[in-house]
């Protein structure tokens, strides 16, 4: 089967809910995504709220702090809102990336001489009596290393260690600053093995068909083509150019005349950061519209499946910065009655 650009971006749209809401609940929502990207408290709620066809933004809330749901460091070594079981069994499969940024990151530098295994003892030894705030953690392990300063140790300790934050961080509409925790004793069940090839399913299910180089692009893992192309119940289909695309039996795949509905999504929405070529919901000159000297300018508008302009919570309102083309009339009321809908998540107390 060869799919067509237009294609393969209704499949997507279909997979992540994005063509039509669902009544999943959150829990189920957050294990199909395999995790929402939540380097900021709001995105994930933003991002949950355009897949969903009833939300409450306390059901997140509730979650984290019953402790089905975890923010925790994991693909792109990014804090992502992922469930229970798979914050237990993500590290084994990231913990590459976290090797990787520990090397590059300036803020690791003073102490990079330090050997991980050691980072970890010493962190898990300075949790062992509960979670504490990032500024009590850097001069806990300050006692052991006082030659090194805090933030150094605190960079090391987020990649060495398995730390989730804790609530209130994350929380809607509470403040909080960054507390840590270690996922296995705030969890209170051993950390697992992730099986690698059922992650791979997933990801198909939720982000496929896709290449190895879009698995890669999605987690920063290297190296999973052998993997890929050794599972034997994967079914291989083409893009339009004769690109050879991984993906599950039986995976829907949307009409590519399908209608897609206007969606306001939260940053850096694993929509368009999990493919090697963005270019399956946005063009390459208008992502660069998005991009700023520190990484994305604002949250993105989608139309017609793809990204068409930024917005903003302004004063507790979504508010459009730009759109990236003039919006036809039922463009601009789809999006009207998207924004409308978002003003009242954000009034939501």
């Amino acid at each position: 089967m060869r799919l067509s650009k237009r294609a393969l971006n209704r499949t997507l749209l279909e997979r992540q809910h994005l063509l039509r809401r669902t009544n999943l609940a959150v829990p189920a929502m957050v294990k199909h995504l395999v995790g929402l990207q939540a380097q900021a408290p709001m995105p994930p709620y933003l991002s949950l709220a355009a897949r969903l066809e009833s939300f409450d933004p306390l059901d997140v809330t509730r979650g984290l702090e019953e402790r089905t749901l975890v923010r925790y460091l994991s693909m792109r070594s990014t804090v992502h809102l992922l469930v229970a079981d798979d914050a237990l069994s993500m590290r084994s499969f990231t913990a590459p990336v976290h090797a990787k940024e520990r090397k590059i990151s300036q803020n690791t530098a003073p102490a990079l001489h330090l050997d991980p295994a050691e980072v970890e003892a010493a962190v898990r030894e300075v949790l062992a009596g509960g979670s504490l705030p990032l500024a009590r953690l850097g001069e806990r392990l300050t006692e052991r290393w006082p030659e090194l300063p805090p933030n150094a140790l605190n960079a090391l300790a987020r990649l060495d260690a398995p730390v989730v934050q804790v609530p209130p961080r994350g929380a809607w509409k509470q403040s909080g600053g960054v507390a840590y925790a270690c996922v296995d004793d705030w969890l209170g069940r051993p950390q697992t093995a992730m099986d690698v090839e059922d992650l791979a399913r997933r990801y198909l299910c939720a982000y496929g068909p896709a290449s190895a180089a879009d698995m890669v692009a999605w987690s920063s893992i290297t190296g999973l083509a052998p993997m890929l192309k050794a599972m034997p119940d994967l079914e291989v289909v083409e893009d339009e150019d004769g690109k050879k695309l991984y993906d599950v039996p039986d995976a829907p795949y949307a009409d590519e005349d399908a209608p897609a509905p206007v969606r306001l999504l939260g940053l850096y929405d694993n929509v368009w950061l999990s493919h090697a070529g963005r270019d399956r919901v946005t063009a390459p000159d208008k992502r660069k519209l998005w991009m700023g000297a520190n990484g994305g300018n604002d949250a993105t508008i989608f139309v017609d499946g793809m990204m068409e302009g930024l917005w903003r919570v302004v004063e507790g309102r979504p508010q459009v910065v730009t759109t990236f083309r003039t919006l036809t009339k039922a463009e601009q009321s789809d999006l009207d009655d998207e924004l409308d809908r978002v003003a009242a998540l954000l009034a939501v107390t």
